[in-house]
């Protein structure tokens, strides 16, 4: 698997406005509401993209259900590493099944045009091994609504 870079990060967020109250009312980041209680920014140096995903949102992203299973750790934070192409996803993931982890949700294009995939670390991250198009040279300027 060949990482191209850290395509974003952030909290998982409270369903009430605790997360939003603390990262953009404390700390002052100017996030963009691009879809209900999913706040993001490309605003911040050092970070592609940064949101606060709610819980339920990425429960539905990765099961396809709005709550997230009761036999799996709740994860704090996401992560999203995005790799060279979109046909690049799918290689990288089975790379990651033949060492024996445990894939959430295999490559898929998301609805923003995105192609992604999930698992979570062993510190309880959900981590995305995604290509992000307009995060790429040359890519579609898509973006925003991603996680």
């Amino acid at each position: 698997m060949d990482i191209a870079f850290i395509a974003g990060f952030g909290p998982i967020g409270t369903v009430d406005s605790a997360s939003h109250d603390f990262w953009a009312g404390a700390l002052g980041i100017p996030f963009h509401e691009n879809a209900p209680r999913y706040f993001h920014t490309e605003e911040v140096d050092g970070a592609r993209a940064f949101a606060i995903w709610p819980l339920d949102q990425a429960a539905e992203a990765t099961f396809g259900t709005a709550t997230w299973p009761a036999d799996r750790p709740v994860p704090q934070a996401w992560i999203e590493f995005d790799v060279a192409s979109p046909e690049a996803v799918a290689p990288a993931v089975a790379e990651l099944r033949a060492r024996g982890l445990e894939i959430l949700v295999d490559a898929h294009e998301e609805p923003w045009g995105q192609t992604t995939s999930r698992l979570m670390s062993p510190e309880g991250l959900l981590v995305g091994v995604s290509y992000t198009p307009w995060m790429h040279d040359g890519g579609s300027d898509a973006g925003g609504d991603a996680d």
